[in-house]
């Protein structure tokens, strides 16, 4: 819809639920990318998957990539892209509550990646607009370390991270669930066998995690 400033796929429940997720997806993929994995999990509600503003190679990027401190394994936003990504994801969930008539105290956040980056920060920015959050093999930007924002205390939080995963290491998952925990979310972290991506194992675990606030 063109109220909804980022291009997007909707897919619309089987009964007349008003609950959704926002899905944004990772580096280089697209509005498709998750779908099976949003589509998988329980309970019925509107699934709005958006596609990243930046064309990358096949794909599309939510931001450019600092690489000032070292290789792709201690990578940050590009600042001035990170803010537009922000500000754009924002709008278009508040955009989209409107033009799909969606209940506003029952949306979800599932990032993977790039997507997962811009989900903790955009949390920690409007803590009060998502019920829960589901990051996978993703980090805590330093532009948001060290946040507490009201709103943010005992909001639940999924972690996900790959043993293996040599683009996002486990560890810096493991730090942004630590930062989360420490800035109060109620956090639930678990490493996983595989790389970068989400495996079987860890779309029962994230299931599992969205079903208790379904």
């Amino acid at each position: 819809m063109t109220d909804v400033p980022l291009e997007h796929v909707h897919r619309e429940p089987d009964s007349d639920a008003d609950a959704a997720l926002f899905v944004l997806h990772g580096r280089g993929a697209d509005e498709k990318d998750l779908l099976p994995v949003a589509q998988r999990l329980p309970g019925d509600r509107h699934v709005i998957s958006f596609r990243a503003p930046d064309r990358l190679q096949g794909g599309y990027t939510w931001y450019d990539l600092d690489l000032s401190a070292g290789g792709l394994e201690s990578s940050q936003p590009d600042p001035e892209g990170f803010r537009r990504s922000l500000d754009l994801v924002a709008e278009s969930v508040a955009a989209a509550v409107d033009a799909y008539g969606l209940d506003p105290d029952a949306l979800g956040l599932l990032g993977f990646s790039q997507g997962a980056i811009t989900s903790l920060s955009l949390v920690l920015e409007q803590p009060d607009t998502f019920a829960w959050v589901a990051a996978h093999h993703g980090y805590l930007a330093e532009s948001h370390a060290g946040r507490s924002p009201e709103g943010i205390a005992g909001k639940p939080v999924f972690v996900g991270a790959g043993a293996a995963d040599q683009i996002i290491p486990a560890s810096r998952c493991e730090a942004a669930a630590d930062g989360m925990r420490e800035a109060g979310a109620d956090v639930t972290f678990e490493t996983f066998a595989g790389g970068h991506g989400i495996t079987p194992d860890e779309l029962e675990a994230v299931s599992a995690f969205v079903e208790q606030y379904d």
